[in-house]
């Protein structure tokens, strides 16, 4: 088995790191035991591009268990727990992630997944997708997935340019995606990320958060529940007035930078804060990017107005300008959730991985009618992994009576 990974010793550590996310993570265990009695996958072979935790090494396992073949890559530099690569290689499944890598090893990892020819691809943030549209326009692919908003907008991008190959199932876009793991999900894990990187107070500080969407949304929910004063920037009109109404403070950019102590990008977009930002940020401003790519912060601009940086503690890196300011970045702007902290919880990526595995069972059933355009996961589907989760968390649902169904259906009745 061919497999490039930081080092084998490790496996025991990832098996019992895995033991511990999988036991919160009950919906996908249900469909990874229905997917071992069927065998719903068996003699397809999945091609994963995604971040190597153990909540992804769940998902792999479910899907070996339901006859796949499984191949797997990192999907970003910083995110790959090596302990949990290591036992995956132990449990048979070729990975290829060392945390760290640089960029060529980046695409020669997920370059030697797509030369085990996968017939589904599994994907987050498009990278794999760009590979195989850009570099291996003959290789054949059944079906793919994405799990992350930034890989969706790439993706309809291509579609919407009549480019896309084959049919893909957006998972971000399910309700049980991206209402959970990234408002509650991205909201818990980029604020860990920082922590840990900085340990620093959020209570009385002044928290901005570009852009006020799931991710974004979460973020800003969680700084003020630690007692952050929170400034959001926006594009969107409608998004800037829900923040607003959920008692954040809206501004431009410029504005934000002038009065910001720490800053958070959750955009999908390049150069959110750039120079222009910098050059007014306070001394001791922090920044971070919770959005796919570190394309977010122009770093190449900050490191062209440094006269000096330094590691200050792990995942912590200090800009020193010519005036004297100190502007500290986290996880060299990358994923701060992941390459600062372990990223989501597994008790919310139980659904976004659920989805995951019913898309790629969805693709199968529906190949032949399927064309090359980005899907939804039914909502049927997407209902069925909440009332799962609902059961799992011991909640229960209300039942309509056949009189409310009837009025519920009917345009008869009047006031």
């Amino acid at each position: 088995m061919n497999f490039d990974i930081a080092d084998i010793a490790l496996a025991d550590k990832g098996h019992r790191r895995i033991e511990w996310a999988s036991r919160r993570m009950p919906v996908l265990a249900s469909i990874r035991e229905r997917f071992e009695k069927e065998q719903t996958l068996a003699g397809y072979k999945i091609g994963a591009c995604m971040h190597v935790t153990s909540e992804t090494a769940t998902l792999m396992l479910a899907l070996v268990a339901g006859g796949a073949e499984v191949v797997l890559c990192a999907s970003n530099p910083l995110s790959t727990q090596d302990d949990v690569a290591a036992a995956l290689v132990d449990a048979g499944i070729p990975t290829y992630a060392v945390r760290g890598e640089d960029a060529e090893t980046f695409y020669e990892h997920i370059n030697a997944v797509l030369d085990t020819s996968p017939d589904l691809v599994f994907d987050d943030g498009a990278d794999m997708t760009m590979v195989l549209h850009k570099e291996r326009v003959g290789q054949e692919v059944l079906g793919g997935m994405e799990e992350t908003t930034t890989g969706v907008m790439r993706l309809k991008a291509m579609e919407q340019d009549g480019v896309l190959r084959y049919p893909i199932v957006a998972v971000n876009d399910s309700d049980t995606k991206h209402l959970f793991d990234n408002r509650h999900g991205t909201g818990q894990s980029s604020l860990d990320g920082i922590l840990r990187s900085t340990n620093i107070l959020f209570a009385g500080k002044r928290v901005v958060v570009a852009g006020f969407g799931d991710c974004g949304w979460g973020i800003a929910t969680r700084a003020k529940g630690l007692g952050a004063d929170v400034i959001v920037t926006e594009i969107d009109p409608i998004r800037a007035v829900a923040a607003v109404m959920e008692g954040h403070r809206v501004m431009t950019g410029i504005e934000a930078a002038e009065v910001g102590e720490v800053f958070i990008t959750a955009t999908g977009n390049i150069h959110v804060f750039r120079a222009e930002h910098f050059e007014k940020m306070p001394d001791g401003a922090i920044i971070a990017n919770a959005g796919h790519f570190d394309v977010e912060l122009d770093l190449v601009a900050l490191d062209e107005m440094a006269v000096s940086r330094r590691v200050l503690r792990d995942n912590l890196e200090e800009f020193t300008l010519p005036d004297g300011r100190r502007i500290l970045v986290i996880a060299e702007g990358r994923l701060v959730n992941l390459g600062a902290a372990e990223g989501h919880p597994a008790d919310v990526m139980d659904m976004s991985f659920a989805d995951q595995a019913l898309a790629a069972e969805w693709i199968i059933e529906n190949k032949d009618t399927l064309g090359p355009k980005v899907y939804t996961l039914p909502k049927e589907l997407d209902d069925e992994v909440a009332r799962l989760k609902l059961e799992a968390m011991s909640g229960s649902l209300e039942q309509l009576t056949p009189a409310q169904e009837h009025y519920l259906s009917s345009w008869e009745h009047g006031t």
